[in-house]
């Protein structure tokens, strides 16, 4: 019978002194955060040390200053710990299983999944969901996610994607704006100023195409997310162009009003994407059914 190999993994006692001392540049803040003693911290690092058969710090007036092995290692460690932390969360959050791990962009985990949620979970009591926002794309290899919504193309690679719906966007602003600015064409409109998104760069450009006009290099201000985008639109401080999942819940609320044509299509659909290895995981399936019910 084959006997399978140890693994070589130092304690977590050692890897968190690792991990706190590269982190804070201090033993003492070290020391501090993990609530024991310098010298015990020094002892915990000079046995990793032996452990490990390499030298991690050099020794300068009783500070620890990490080497460049020290700072790899660590930045894996700490991805390492991340990953345990969240796993024992999940044990402890929903200790019969079926927790589902999302990474889900800010905005739309706000305004469109977390009001939706609830008829989930009261149809599957069994099931826990957590819930991390990301702008970009998360990393499957080094982040504990079973899954994430994206917007974008069909284009992320060794994933499954199912597609949840295509992207339709209104142009909208305050009612004071609109009292106040022409913006019956889109000559008049072009000489508004307009909010940009930073992750769409071609946002506008493809809603006047949409519209039947040229794309305009109007100018306007630049923010990262579209809960700034809405607040900026609200505060009168130009014209917003936002997804009809969010321009129809603030235009019912009175605090946008639309402009022009609504509900253009635009480059770009919402996605659910899943590693391949968590094809088996039973909340992923009972969520996916959910979506596409």
């Amino acid at each position: 019978m084959q006997m399978r190999q140890r693994r070589f993994l130092p304690s977590i006692k050692l890897l968190l002194a690792l991990d706190a001392v590269v982190r804070h540049g201090s033993v003492t803040e070290a020391a501090a955060e993990l609530d024991l003693t310098q010298s015990t911290v020094s002892r915990l690092i000079l046995s990793l040390e032996e452990q490990l058969g390499k030298q991690l710090f050099s020794r300068e007036h009783r500070r620890l200053i990490p080497n460049a092995a020290a700072t790899n290692y660590q930045r894996d460690v700490a991805r390492a710990l991340d990953m345990v932390q969240r796993a024992s969360m999940s044990v402890v959050t929903n200790p019969d299983g079926g927790t589902l791990s999302l990474a889900v962009l800010p905005t739309f985990a706000t305004r469109w999944l977390g009001p939706r949620l609830p008829e989930f979970l009261n149809a599957h009591p069994g099931i826990a969901i957590n819930m991390s926002t990301r702008i970009g794309r998360c990393d499957f290899r080094s982040e504990v996610f079973d899954a994430a919504i994206y917007f974008g193309d069909q284009d992320w690679s060794d994933v499954h994607h199912l597609k949840l719906f295509d992207e339709t966007v209104t142009a909208c602003v305050s009612p004071e704006f609109a009292a106040t600015h022409r913006m019956e064409t889109l000559e008049e409109l072009s000489n508004v100023p307009m909010i940009h998104l930073e992750s769409r760069s071609s946002f506008w450009a493809d809603w006047f195409q949409g519209q039947g006009g040229q794309p305009t290099g109007a100018g306007g201000m630049l923010v990262d997310q579209f809960s700034m985008v809405i607040q900026a639109a609200i505060s009168g401080l130009g014209v917003a162009l936002l997804p009809n999942y969010l321009a129809q819940i603030e235009i019912s609320e009175g605090r946008l009003v639309p402009v022009l044509k609504q509900g253009v299509s635009v480059r770009g659909a919402y996605w659910l994407v899943w590693p391949k290895e968590k094809n088996d995981n039973i909340a992923l399936k009972a969520f996916c059914n959910w979506l596409t019910g």
